[in-house]
């Protein structure tokens, strides 16, 4: 597979994950400084990665939010808990993962990824009103 046919499977993907809103908005803060960046995620992490055989999205969502949570990267732990929604977890489900991320990445940055999700699905159902 090319470059092109990779970044399109990927953004093909990123799209599913994140949704269009919140691709299209990424895109619009696209600058010379940070495409190559932009389009390096696309090609590696939204086709290589998240295209590859072996894992569903819905398990990848709970990687990706677990990892985001035990990192504090808020923005990305943020953007997929909506990812998750999107890959079919429930909110029940997102409350066991950080349940489990309380005692592997410790009860701090659980207690924070519960008040950041919980922030997201007000938001959502802030957008659905």
């Amino acid at each position: 597979m090319d470059e092109k046919a990779r970044y399109d499977a990927g953004m093909k993907t990123r799209r599913a994950v994140l949704g269009d809103a919140y691709v299209d908005r990424a895109g619009a803060g696209v600058t010379d400084f940070n495409r190559d960046f932009q389009a390096f995620i696309t090609r590696g992490a939204w086709n290589d990665i998240w295209n590859r055989p072996g894992l569903d999205r819905r398990s990848r969502s709970i990687v990706v939010i677990s990892i985001a949570a035990a990192l504090g990267a808020w923005g990305e732990f943020r953007i997929h808990v909506r990812g998750a929604l999107n890959n079919g977890l429930s909110r029940d489900e997102i409350k066991e993962v950080l349940m489990q991320a309380a005692i592997y990445a410790g009860v701090p940055a659980a207690n924070h990824a519960f008040k950041e999700a919980a922030s997201v699905f007000a938001e959502i159902d802030a957008e659905k009103a």
